[in-house]
């Protein structure tokens, strides 16, 4: 019986680690790269799949940097570009927007991710949707 209360209390804590870092670097990149406006969070938890989406906006310039990430990110192998941009962090501690967190979302937890970009007027913010899906099993 006690193994099997360790083993669940393990799992229980990589459960509410993975969801933890899932959820907190969904919400820094947001607040990170916005512009003004709200920031909307929605999450469900089906079975053993944690799904969220967050909401918010982002300058033109943003958009047009964050999609040239996403595009390298979705061609290139996670795991090899995250140890390659550790390495580039490391060697310059001041860089930023590499997108470490994603990578490490997808190498090391499985994390399925998505976005829509849906760009308004000329001169007006992008509203970005950021999908992610976790599973817990």
């Amino acid at each position: 019986y006690a193994t099997q209360a360790q083993g669940a209390a393990a799992t229980y804590n990589e459960t509410r680690h993975g969801i933890g870092y899932l959820v907190n670097e969904l919400l820094e990149n947001a607040v990170k790269f916005r512009v003004h406006g709200e920031i909307r969070i929605e999450s469900s938890l089906d079975g053993s799949n944690f799904e969220i989406r967050v909401v918010n906006y982002i300058d033109e310039t943003t958009s047009k940097r964050f999609r040239a990430l996403l595009e390298e990110i979705m061609r290139r192998d996670a795991g090899e570009l995250l140890i390659e941009r550790i390495e580039a962090n490391a060697a310059n501690p001041s860089s930023s927007g590499s997108g470490l967190g994603l990578l490490t979302l997808m190498s090391d937890y499985g994390a399925r991710l998505g976005w829509i970009f849906q760009p308004g007027p000329a001169g007006s913010p992008t509203r970005l949707e950021t999908f992610a899906a976790l599973s817990l099993s």
